[in-house]
Parts: C-alpha cells; sequence; structure tokens
C-alpha cells in the first residue's frame, strides 16, 4: 500500500498526549492519512527517552505529565477553540477530564480507553470502585447529563474499539448464513434484536498473541507486546464480564453493581490470574484470561433487548486473552514473586522474528454453534503496512485512524462509544492495516475435550454457560 488516501483536512492543532508503543504507530498513520500544518502537531509526553526520539523526528513536544492540577491550562495552551484534535494515548491521565474540558472547548477528541489519574489502580481501596464497570459509567453519566455537542470518541482502540466493528460484522455474516432476511439494523434497538433473534448467548473477545523474538525472556523483566503498564494495571483490576439472561449459575465471588446500567458483574479476583476456556482459529481450543476490558461491558450494555438487572436479553461478554507467551511468563513471575519486576520491555518490530496477534469476537450460542470474527495479522506483514509497530500495536493504531475520521466526518455526534459509530466505515478505513480478517465457524464447545480425572461443577445441559467457560 503506497498510495495512502487522505481522509480528512484537520484545521488548528493536532495535539496527542502520550508518545509511547501506540503513540509512535499512531504518527505514521496521521500523517498518511490526514491534512494538517505539521507545524501545529505537538506531542505531550513526559519520558526523557520519547522526547528524545521526537526531538530526532523532528517534532514538535512539550516534556510535562499532565496532572489534576495542570492539565486545563496546558491543553489551553496548546489547544485550538472549535477545531483541531485531540488524540490521547496516555496513561495516568484522566480520559473523563480531558473529554470534557475538550468538549468545552469545541475540540474533538479520541482514546482508547477510560484511564483513570495515577494511582487509581493500586490505591483505590474499594474493588467495585477499581472495575471498568465504574469507570465507564462516569463516562456514561456524562454523557447523559450533556448530550449531544462535539464529538468525543471514547474507548477506540483495537479492544475496546476495533472488536465491537467486528461484533456487527459477524452478525451480519452469521445472519447470512444462517438465511435470515432483513435489513441492516440502523439503530442500537434493531442490533439488539437482530443478535437476539439469531439465538446468540454470549461474545467472547478472543485473542491469541504468538509473536516472540530469538532470545530468551530475561528474569525480572515483564516482556509484552503493548503497554506493560497498562497491561499490569488491567491485570490487577477485578475480572469482569457482561452478564447474560441465559445464565443459571452465579459465582461464589462474583458481586453485582446498583447503578447504571447493571449489565455487568465482577469477580473479587484479578483478571490476570482468572482463566477461561476459550477458541481461535490457529490455536483452536485454549485458555484465555480473563482480563477486564471496557467493551465487555458496553457490548453487553449495548445489545440488551429491556432495562434494569433483568432485561429481556442480554449477551455474556468478556476478554479472553492470550498473551505472547513472553507476557505469561511474565505473569507467573510477577504473582508468584508478589511484586512487579523491575525493567519493563516491549517487544519492536524488528526483535519479533514470528508470530501473529490474533484478535476477534467469538459469537456462540446459536444454530450454527460459534463464528469467530477477526484479524489474522502478522508482524512481517505490519513492517510491509505501516513503521514503528508490531502486529499488536497496529490492530489498535488503525482503529485510532479510523476513529478520528469518522469523529471528523460527524463533528457534532457527542459522547459515543465505538459500539454507537458505523462500524461499516471505520472498518473500511481500518482494513488495510488489519492483513487476513476471516471468519471461521467452528464446532467447539467449552465441554470438549475436558480431563475426565476429576470431577468438575459443570452444566452438561447448556454447554455455553458461563459455569463451563470459567477454569479457574
Amino acid at each position: 500500500m503506497t498510495d495512502y488516501p487522505v481522509h480528512a483536512r484537520i484545521d488548528g492543532a493536532v495535539v496527542m498526549i502520550g508518545f509511547g508503543s501506540i503513540g509512535r504507530g499512531t504518527l505514521p498513520l496521521i500523517q498518511r492519512h490526514f491534512d494538517y500544518d505539521p507545524d501545529r502537531f505537538l506531542v505531550i509526553e513526559p519520558s526523557d527517552a520519547a522526547c528524545a526520539d521526537l526531538a530526532a523526528r523532528g517534532i514538535p513536544y512539550r516534556q510535562v505529565a499532565l496532572t489534576p492540577e495542570n492539565y486545563r491550562a496546558i491543553l489551553d495552551e496548546v489547544m485550538t477553540p472549535g477545531t483541531g484534535f485531540v488524540v490521547n494515548l496516555s496513561v495516568d491521565t484522566s480520559s473523563l477530564d480531558l473529554m470534557k474540558h475538550c468538549r468545552a472547548r469545541g475540540v474533538p477528541y479520541i482514546d482508547t480507553v477510560v484511564e483513570p489519574w495515577a494511582g487509581f489502580y493500586f490505591d483505590t481501596e474499594d474493588n467495585a470502585q477499581r472495575t471498568n464497570y465504574a469507570l465507564r459509567q462516569k463516562v456514561r453519566d456524562e454523557k447523559s447529563a450533556n448530550p449531544g455537542g462535539t464529538t468525543a470518541v471514547s474507548c477506540c482502540g483495537a479492544n475496546p474499539g476495533m472488536v465491537s466493528w467486528f461484533v456487527k460484522a459477524a452478525l451480519l455474516k452469521l445472519a447470512q448464513d444462517i438465511g435470515v432476511a432483513g435489513n441492516i439494523p440502523s439503530d442500537r434497538t434493531g442490533w439488539a434484536r437482530l443478535m437476539q433473534s439469531l439465538g446468540v448467548k454470549g461474545v467472547h473477545i478472543a485473542e491469541r498473541d504468538t509473536q516472540a523474538r530469538r532470545t530468551p525472556r530475561p528474569r525480572d523483566t515483564f516482556v509484552n507486546t503493548w503497554s506493560v503498564e497498562g497491561f499490569i494495571a488491567e491485570g490487577f483490576q477485578p475480572a469482569e464480564l457482561g452478564w447474560g439472561t441465559h445464565e443459571t449459575w452465579f459465582p461464589e465471588n462474583a458481586r453485582r453493581h446498583s447503578t447504571g446500567s447493571q449489565s455487568a458483574i465482577w469477580l473479587n479476583r484479578p483478571g490476570a490470574i482468572t482463566r477461561v476456556h476459550s477458541w481461535c482459529p490457529t490455536p483452536g481450543p485454549q485458555f484465555g484470561y480473563l482480563v477486564t476490558h471496557n467493551e465487555a461491558i458496553s457490548i453487553a450494555d449495548y445489545y440488551t433487548v429491556g432495562s434494569g438487572p433483568a432485561p429481556e436479553y442480554r449477551p455474556t461478554c468478556h476478554y479472553a486473552y492470550h498473551p505472547c507467551d513472553d507476557a505469561v511468563l511474565s505473569l507467573h513471575e510477577m504473582f508468584g514473586a508478589g511484586r512487579q519486576q523491575p525493567d519493563h520491555h516491549i517487544l519492536s518490530e524488528h526483535e519479533i522474528v514470528e508470530g501473529v496477534d490474533e484478535l476477534g469476537v467469538l459469537i456462540f450460542g446459536h444454530a450454527k454453534n460459534a463464528l469467530w470474527y477477526g484479524s489474522r495479522l502478522s508482524n512481517t506483514e505490519t513492517r510491509d503496512l505501516a513503521p514503528d509497530q508490531n502486529a499488536t500495536g497496529l490492530q489498535v493504531t488503525s482503529a485510532v485512524l479510523a476513529g478520528m475520521v469518522w469523529a471528523l466526518e460527524n463533528p457534532d455526534a457527542g459522547i459515543v462509544e465505538t459500539d454507537e459509530i458505523d462500524h461499516a466505515r471505520c472498518l473500511e478505513i481500518q482494513m488495510p492495516y488489519l492483513g487476513p480478517v476471516e471468519a471461521h465457524y467452528t464446532d467447539w464447545t467449552p465441554l470438549q475435550d475436558r480431563w475426565q480425572h476429576f470431577p468438575e461443577d459443570i452444566d452438561e445441559s447448556d454447554p455455553w454457560q458461563f459455569r463451563n467457560v470459567l477454569a479457574s
């Protein structure tokens, strides 16, 4: 791909907050696909190493960490009211506070996660308040209190983000293959009714990362293919899942929410040591970690028919993540030692010698059992498609690109999640960067190939009960 389409013009200042692995990968996509004034592009980043990289590239930057005390003044110095764009790809900054400030100034905004201020993940004592449900609900409350206005796209990376578009694409594929006629839904109610009519019981965000380097992982180093700090933070949050109406069993360590949509539950256990049975095309059956993610809650909420704690229909939805092998070993070491490793390392596109990031949605419980729909992007392909990122990164950065384009085409949409925006338009923009995007049916269920030597508390009458999916 060498003839890069310019999707939109951005007048005013383009401000990128954060220049970690995702910021580095998003920059060349912005440069390729937007018409803007390079002199009005600015990165806000506290890291010495990242700022040295920016200086070497000739990219304007300001070396400072945003805090609750300074973010308004700093953003007001660099933003252009009523125009421009703020692209928040940082950690330890409140997505909600930045979003509200940008909207008050009429500046379009996008992020990849609902991020809190520094200290939240480990200093907050109440586990219910440490959930992504609680973080998301504050954004939803702001949306309800201040509808419409300048567009702010919340949680628009790979997951959360792209996977919500995959859910809609998968539902249309399933409807076609089952022979269900009808128009493409035009609103949330229509999509929820479609999922219900197809008999879908739930959705796994089913991911397998096989990217690997030649050298073994050093001890006392947490190795990952994306933000180590981000993965550790979400791994220490409680495991969370959207809770479906077909579930007949409730985990002993589970807790419900009493406010908001009540679309999800949380387990009184870290997600990074909670395993579930799932399936991806390359490995087939596999363990995944039930790490909390915004999309587990937003998808369950979006596809709900009815309201309150006992709606007519709702799918179960959760992440089932098998990270790269180095990250698995890093988790074992960290939880075994009871401390974080002193060194963090993100595998670069240059040191990875094999593997793919296979990221999709496993839609299950319907007439064709289960359908996986997603991207099977290799690092080798990534190096040919875009610079400065591995396969994991490109699935994220290309979604940021798509969300930015949609926001510029829909400037007054208010606060939106990726479930609420045009999946076809976003995938049209993103698809050139995703490698093979495929649909795979499977007859696998969580009841297959269980070890027979030990008794299990399972429900053989319904393979897709979470009771059967949960491994530990």
